[in-house]
């Protein structure tokens, strides 16, 4: 296979996770954050502590308008910051309980969905599926 054909099919695919993610959380209630404050907290939930920029650099987003963002989710007892132990001068994010158990929520609502897309998967292609997000999470989204 052509590296360009690899890349095309790549590309393909990203867009066909940004569709289905987009289906999968429509209709789910984010209650009073905002969707970039959401996205924040997803982030956090599956890669935390985080630096501020590396929040910033995932999202896309300058660094004044991240620190904006994640002052708002302190506000609002989702996140917290701390001192990173090797370096007290890096601040380091992480979320708090009610963070966690709004996220836990949010994400329950969208397993729903995702189950019901695999729901005619037989226990060979559920393995299968298994193997290849954990191909793609080593080898490209790592």
């Amino acid at each position: 296979m052509q590296d360009s054909t690899l890349f095309r099919q790549f590309i393909g695919f990203v867009t066909s996770v940004h569709h289905a993610t987009a289906d999968m959380s429509s209709g789910i209630r984010l209650d009073n954050i905002t969707p970039i404050q959401y996205k924040i907290l997803e982030y956090l939930a599956v890669s935390q502590p985080q630096t501020p920029s590396a929040i910033s650099d995932c999202m896309q987003m300058s660094m004044p308008n991240t620190s904006r963002e994640l002052r708002k989710l302190i506000e609002k007892r989702l996140c917290e910051k701390l001192s990173d132990p090797n370096d007290r001068r890096k601040q380091l994010f992480r979320l708090t309980t009610d963070g966690t158990e709004m996220i836990n929520g949010i994400f329950a609502q969208i397993e729903v969905k995702f189950n019901e897309r695999i729901q005619g998967l037989d226990t060979q292609e559920q393995q299968e599926l298994e193997q290849a997000l954990q191909l793609l999470q080593r080898k490209v989204f790592y």
